[in-house]
């Protein structure tokens, strides 16, 4: 645990040292929280958590997939993550350690989504639930993505189109049902469903984002023991 404790401190010191990627975790609820106000607010056609939603959807499915690529990949392009791997890190240790910082960013952000919203109770538990469990698919998925790439540049061209299908998938699904049944067992099409019907029963919801995130798992354990064998 020593080792993911300095691997935490260090990714938690590059992000604070980096305003760009530190904007990503407030560009979406700023964002939401203006066009609710007076977009929203003002137009009595538009439901005042349509923007909520649609922003905090793609949050999830974008800013911790970027980071934890980013960071990953950079490691990689410095040669750190073999250092670590030659030193006997874990990949579970690694995981953490390098996506904790962003983990506890999300949840902190899901939470101001769902103050923003208006959501009070079993309802904004709900809501911050998926959007926590999501961060946490797209962190997998970041963190496989960041292994497998060659560096960063790479890892950003293979991100991009990565996160733009997931957070724009739901959007189009919305108006094509026969594209929201291609799309129904993505863990981003479960986020926009549940958090745009937050009275229903979300079992089933729940249970394809933690299915997802099983698979995301076995990639990054998988990813990882690759990156060893190929040093």
């Amino acid at each position: 645990m020593r080792s993911t404790g300095a691997i935490f401190r260090k990714q938690a010191q590059d992000l604070f040292r980096n305003r760009m990627m530190l904007i990503q975790f407030v560009i979406f609820p700023i964002m939401a929280f203006v066009l609710t106000e007076f977009v929203a607010k003002a137009d009595s056609e538009i439901p005042n958590s349509m923007f909520i939603t649609m922003f905090a959807a793609m949050f999830a499915g974008m800013t911790p997939l970027v980071m934890t690529s980013g960071a990953i990949s950079e490691d990689r392009e410095r040669n750190s993550l073999r250092f670590l791997m030659m030193a006997g890190v874990r990949p579970h240790e690694y995981l953490i350690g390098i996506s904790g910082f962003t983990f506890l960013a999300c949840s902190l952000v899901s939470v101001l989504f769902g103050v923003i919203g208006g959501f009070v109770n079993i309802e904004l538990v709900k809501f911050s639930s998926i959007l926590v469990l999501g961060s946490c698919a797209s962190i997998l998925l970041g963190a496989s993505i960041g292994l497998l790439a060659k560096n960063q540049q790479a890892a950003t061209a293979v991100s991009t189109p990565v996160f733009m299908i997931l957070s724009f998938s739901p959007l189009v699904a919305q108006f094509n049902e026969d594209f929201a049944e291609l799309t129904k067992y993505l863990y981003t099409q479960q986020i926009n469903t549940v958090i745009n019907n937050l009275t229903d029963n979300i079992t089933d919801s729940i249970l394809i984002v933690i299915t997802n995130i099983a698979v995301l798992l076995v990639l990054f354990i998988l990813a990882y023991k690759k990156c060893k064998l190929n040093g």
